[in-house]
């Protein structure tokens, strides 16, 4: 049979200028919406829009597809069109400060809080030290501290009294109280006189005095209790004038907050506790009036921060999260997600040698932001994070986010620390991440998909019709906008669009990788300048492209430089049995590039093995391995239809030394073991790709554009005869987009380029002999290639079992 060749005409598909009405970008109008992602776009607005549990939205595809662009762009168009979530405060827990208060208040309410809560500790402050100096108060003051004088003196007047008229008199002496006999005109009686008198006499008179010692002793123990009184009255006084000045301010908020229960009710427990505190604030007021450090139990210096964390930050109000009325709901991505800034902190302060904390340290996380909008998240990110996914996980099935230290949840400390009220969560979470951290999330964490149940696929190409075309003409001319680019011209963008087919591996395709096509872009950008162009042309295009390839190729260059030297063994002439030019491509960051190899294939009596060596090494992936398992099977379903395939044969990539994966070269391993079947000669001239099935049918591979280039910069470093080809399978001519000094020289018929449907047409052009076809009885003509095959396969069959006699009947047991 006849193979056609391809024309120069089918190796690449150029983008026609005429069907631009344009010169350059800068008259097409900005693309607003998101093209060649309607799928993703679609399943991102149905995660926004359903309002159910567990809803959060994975988008997935390789990096740099502009997944985080397209999600950015989404959320900013719709975010401001929502409601503006409210503010949340954390507020000091008077009852229990180890658990403060959260606070939730409308937007613009919580910084109103807390700018009202400085002004009233000025205000109270102020307050407390005008009713404590006042005349009202220290009258009172003093009225009480002059009635305890008053009753004491009185009941030592009255204790006086009583001496007098049991006949002693009382006396106060260093050693505490005295009773002495008084002589008749009224005065204490010297020792000497006390021992004049009798002994009766001296009696009574002890008598007596022990009688007053007992009631002297009652008034000594009636002073504490007095002076307690005294204290609690003062106290209660005291009570009295801080209400009367704190409870005015109070009663002001009170008006501002009358429709948040909470903040009245924190807003009694300032009272409260102000009044409380009220003597200690007017302490801490005097020392800075009086310039004096305050001084601890042992009479060292308290630093004034301290006095000051431990009275006026109690009464601070934290704000956690504060919006803007207007900005509608938050959009907040976390490009550094550790637990700390993902789910929140609490900080500490050192003070004279330790660490303390309160609730002005606790700090918001994005969770906390993103509270009533939209948190983005990067999965590599959040995954290579210790704890923060296990965290994330928590606070969306609760619905509410616990401020918890990592050290804790793992026990490294057991120091008491706060536990802030937590805080309900309603949020949207997108994680961003390549296709395979999706797969591997839902199979192996079973919460994942209870947590995100929608999947936003991320498309990397789209269909090269004609307004697909005009629309990807704007999105170029938007991209020159965004990075402030000099504009293209239209033979420019006609090129771009042609590298981006080439770049979706596809000539009926455009590639919408963002990252690639906009770096293109701003290299183009650059040599423009560098050219001195006003406007972006075809030859900085070009030049952009040909300067990448060129920052990537050395490996490549090495290794082409190796096979021209005759260190790597290929023939580009002549023809040998069991010996083919397979191709494949070696990948460099973002570009591929084309790497010519020889494969080689031995046959001899067996029983029906092929053996992979690439496998047995370790150096075959499993798709390789697949496509050689294939090849066994075309050779059992093809040629031992009738008798055992009496045969080993051993298949290797020479000279490789890395690892060969993929079934791309299953076609040329194929042709390769049949040749050394048939013992017939193929042609090296020629080099083939493609994929096979066990039908003998050639099927489409990757890197066809790539693969036939790396062919044709050999053929070109040894010689190029005009006997020289690619074959390639024929599902592959839709993909061509070939450089331009390849299609001249299919052009000029230097190199030859044939489409491929079956595993006969790729042998009738490496072997020059007809395939053949099977009669009626299934038998093939004897000078066919096929019958070639077929006859050696039985010889093999004949020769084995007359080495070992009855080995059928053994086999068939």
């Amino acid at each position: 049979m006849t193979l056609s060749e391809l024309n120069a005409s089918d190796l690449y598909h150029a983008c026609d200028l005429e069907q631009f009405s344009f010169e350059t970008t800068e008259e097409l109008e900005s693309l607003t919406e998101i093209i060649g992602q309607r799928r993703a776009v679609e399943a991102v607005q149905f995660g926004i829009d359903i309002n159910q549990e567990g809803y959060n939205v994975f988008v997935l595809g390789p990096s740099g597809a502009g997944k985080r662009t397209l999600v950015q762009q989404f959320l900013e168009q719709r975010a401001p069109k929502e409601p503006t979530p409210d503010d949340w405060c954390y507020v000091n827990n008077f009852d229990q400060p180890h658990k403060p208060i959260a606070l939730r208040l409308p937007t613009g309410k919580g910084p109103q809080l807390r700018d009202d809560m400085e002004q009233l500790m000025e205000d109270v402050q102020s307050a407390l030290s005008g009713a404590f100096e006042s005349d009202e108060y220290r009258q009172r003051r003093q009225s009480l501290q002059e009635r305890f004088t008053e009753q004491q003196q009185q009941a030592v007047e009255a204790l006086q009294q009583k001496a007098r008229e049991r006949g002693l008199a009382f006396m106060q002496t260093p050693a505490g109280l005295a009773f002495a006999p008084l002589d008749p005109h009224g005065k204490p009686m010297s020792p000497e006189e006390v021992q004049k008198l009798s002994e009766e006499r001296r009696q009574e008179f002890q008598a007596a005095a022990q009688e007053m010692e007992k009631e002297a002793q009652r008034i000594m123990e009636e002073t504490p209790r007095a002076q307690r009184r005294a204290r609690r009255e003062l106290k209660e006084l005291n009570h009295q004038v801080a209400e009367q000045a704190v409870k005015p301010l109070i009663d002001e908020l009170h008006s501002h907050y009358e429709d948040h229960p909470r903040v009245l009710s924190y807003l009694e427990a300032v009272k409260g506790d102000l009044v409380d505190q009220a003597e200690e604030l007017l302490k801490l007021q005097r020392e800075e009036h009086e310039q004096k450090q305050p001084t601890g139990p042992a009479g060292a210096p308290i630093p004034k921060s301290v006095m000051e964390a431990a009275l006026l930050r109690r009464y601070k109000v934290n704000v956690l999260v504060e919006h803007e009325p207007s900005e509608g709901a938050p959009v907040i991505s976390e490009d550094h997600p550790t637990h700390q800034n993902v789910i929140g902190r609490i900080e500490h302060l050192a003070q004279m040698g330790t660490l303390i904390a309160d609730f002005n340290l606790i700090m918001s996380g994005a969770l906390h932001r993103a509270n009533g909008g939209y948190l983005i998240l990067d999965t590599y990110k959040l995954l290579s994070q210790p704890f923060v996914w296990e965290a994330l996980k928590r606070a969306l099935q609760s619905r509410e986010i616990r401020i918890e230290s990592p050290q804790e949840m793992v026990g490294l400390i057991s120091t008491i620390t706060l536990e802030p009220e937590p805080i309900p969560l309603d949020v949207k979470v997108v994680l961003l991440g390549p296709p395979l951290f999706f797969h591997l999330l839902n199979s192996l964490d079973p919460e994942f998909a209870e947590l995100f149940k929608v999947p936003a696929d991320f498309e990397i190409d789209m269909d090269r019709g004609e307004e697909n075309t005009q629309l990807y003409t704007r999105l170029l001319g938007t991209l020159a906008q965004k990075y402030q680019l000099r504009p293209f011209h239209r033979a420019a963008v006609a090129r771009v669009i042609e590298h981006s087919s080439r770049l979706a591996g596809d000539a009926q395709k455009l590639s919408i990788h963002m990252r690639s096509v906009a770096d293109l872009m701003r290299e183009a950008d650059y040599w423009a300048r560098q050219n001195g162009h006003e406007a972006v042309k075809v030859k900085d295009v070009q030049q952009t492209i040909d300067a990448q390839r060129y920052r990537a190729s050395r490996q490549y260059e090495r290794a082409q430089e190796l096979i021209q030297r005759e260190l790597i063994l290929i023939d580009t002439e002549g023809a040998t049995v069991g010996q083919i030019n397979g191709l494949a491509v070696t990948p460099f960051g973002d570009l591929l590039f084309g790497q010519p190899h020889r494969i080689t294939a031995r046959v001899h009596m067996g029983k029906g093995e092929v053996i992979d060596i690439e496998r047995e090494v370790a150096l075959g992936g499993p798709l390789h391995s697949k496509g050689v398992l294939i090849l066994a099977g075309f050779l059992a379903g093809r040629y031992a239809r009738t008798q055992p395939l009496s045969l080993s044969a051993s298949l290797v990539f020479e000279q490789s030394y890395g690892e060969v994966e993929g079934d791309s070269a299953s076609a040329a391993e194929l042709c390769v073991l049949l040749s050394a079947i048939a013992e017939v000669p193929l042609k090296q001239s020629l080099a083939i790709t493609g994929s096979v099935n066990q039908h003998g049918q050639v099927q489409a591979i990757g890197g066809v554009n790539e693969k036939i280039e790396g062919f044709f910069d050999l053929c070109q470093g040894h010689h190029l005869n005009g006997e020289q080809g690619v074959l390639i399978p024929a599902a592959n001519v839709q993909h061509l987009m070939l450089r331009q000094e390849v299609i001249d020289a299919v052009e000029a018929g230097k190199l030859h380029i044939y489409p491929l449907k079956t595993i006969d047409q790729a042998m009738e052009m490496l072997t020059g002999l007809p395939a053949g076809e099977p009669d009626e009885q299934g038998n093939y003509p004897a000078e066919s290639l096929n019958g070639k095959i077929s006859a050696n396969l039985a010889e093999l069959s004949r020769r084995r079992q007359q080495f070992l006699p009855g080995l059928g009947d053994r086999e068939g047991d």
